[in-house]
Order: structure tokens, then C-alpha cells, then sequence
């Protein structure tokens, strides 16, 4: 089924909306989530937390990219679940890992000025990710945004697990660089 018309369920408020979007969306929704707290049953929550909100919230503007709204939200619920989980004990996965990569480039989220910075530096790295060659920026978004362990991020590209990680780690050099060239840290 189309995007568009999986959308028109949901503000039809058909009881169909869930299983469509489940159907075509599911997978990727639960990869995301799980890819996040590596834990299958709190993927699944994250997954079914996804729909709900979705139904909820879906906005007055229906999302042009469903994909990218559905992954955003599980993205978030999965977080969201992780630091309520690191709280609790700390642990040493792949968000925690991937998280501490990025800690020295990324500025302290501390501040009265805190969602303009945030939008910011959004702006900034989304403006950096668009110089990138574009097997720079899978790796980079496959490692930072779905918190993708570097082995299955070289199995996809057909290159090493060290090449992963020299790539990343120079990423993270020329974002450090790059904003602070904008002023950001």
C-alpha cells in the first residue's frame, strides 16, 4: 500500500491503519528500536508505542516521508526507553558506544538557550552530512542515527570493520572541526 493512502487511514481513523503501517513500516520501525536498546520485547514496545503515537499524532500537515516520521518516533521511544534503562544500570552497548563517539563533538545540551542551539547544531550537522560523499554519510547516519553496530555497517558496504571505523572516526574529526568553524562548540 502507498504512503499516501496508509496516511489517509490514519486520518480516516480506520482501525486498517495499524496493520498496513505495521506491515510495510514494522521491520524497519523494530530494527531502529532495536538496533537502540538491543533488547527484542522492548523493540516490540517501541514498535506498537510507534503506532499509537502516530495514530495520535499524526500531524495537521500529513508527512510528506511517512518513513521518516514513523522512524523518528521510534527512534525517540527507543532512546527515550534506553536512558530510562541506563539510569537504572549502566551498560556497555552499542548506544552507549556510539553516544560517547560522538560526545566530544557534539556541545553540552545544558542551557536556557538549549532548543535554539538544538536546532542549530541540527542545522549545522545536516549541512555538514550534505558535503559528505555519499558512502561517508551512510556510515555516518547508519552509525549515529541508527545506532548500527560498525560490523553490520561494513557487511552492508562490502568493506571492513577497521574502514568503518577510520571512516568514522575522521567524520567525527571534520564535524568537530566543522562546527566549530560555525561557532557551535
Amino acid at each position: 500500500m502507498e504512503d499516501k493512502a496508509i496516511v489517509d487511514l490514519y486520518w480516516q481513523r480506520s482501525d486498517q491503519a495499524i496493520p498496513e503501517t505495521d506491515r510495510k513500516y514494522g521491520h524497519y520501525c523494530h530494527a531502529i528500536a532495536y538496533n537502540i536498546i538491543t533488547n527484542f520485547e522492548d523493540a516490540e514496545e517501541c514498535v506498537n508505542d510507534t503506532w499509537f503515537r502516530a495514530w495520535n499524532l499524526m500531524p495537521d500537515k500529513r508527512p510528506t516521508i511517512l518513513s521518516t516520521f514513523l522512524g523518528t518516533i521510534s527512534r525517540n521511544l527507543a532512546l527515550d526507553r534506553y536512558r530510562r534503562r541506563s539510569r537504572q544500570k549502566r551498560g556497555g552497548g552499542e548506544t552507549e558506544l556510539a553516544l560517547d563517539e560522538l560526545e566530544d563533538c557534539i556541545p553540552s545540551s545544558d542551557g536556557v538557550e538549549q532548543k535554539i542551539e538544538e536546532q542549530e547544531l541540527a542545522q549545522a550537522i545536516d549541512a555538514f552530512l550534505s558535503t559528505l560523499p555519499a558512502t561517508d554519510r551512510k556510515i555516518f547516519v547508519a552509525r549515529y542515527w541508527f545506532v548500527a553496530p560498525v560490523k553490520e555497517i561494513a557487511d552492508k558496504l562490502n568493506c571492513s570493520p577497521g574502514k568503518v571505523k577510520m571512516t568514522l572516526y575522521r567524520l567525527r574529526g571534520r564535524l568537530h572541526s566543522y562546527l566549530q568553524e560555525e561557532g557551535l562548540v
